[in-house]
């Protein structure tokens, strides 16, 4: 992978994480924060996976890139469901 391919993925995990840390601010001590990790998971399909596929397409990022891109945007989702459950511990303490 080219350097500047690979800058723009970090600018892009940048932006991910921005937008867990946005989307974690929404979280309601009620414990209903589905619609939260709904939110979060559309955004990097629609805005995310459309990107790297066109990066794959034009050969910027080999198979085992893209996927291992994406599934850190999807670990990244997870990891907003565990944080999610501790505001939901924390707002029934």
């Amino acid at each position: 992978m080219k350097e500047n391919v690979r800058q723009e993925l970090d600018v892009l995990k940048q932006m991910v994480n921005n937008w867990k840390r946005g989307y974690l601010s929404w979280a309601s001590p009620d414990g209903d924060n589905q619609h939260v990790l709904l939110e979060f998971t559309e955004e990097i399909q629609e805005q995310i996976y459309p990107y790297v596929t066109s990066l794959r397409e034009a050969e910027h990022l080999n198979d085992v890139e893209a996927k291992e891109f994406m599934a850190y945007c999807y670990r990244q989702v997870e990891d907003l469901r565990d944080q999610l459950e501790e505001v939901k511990t924390d707002g029934n303490k």
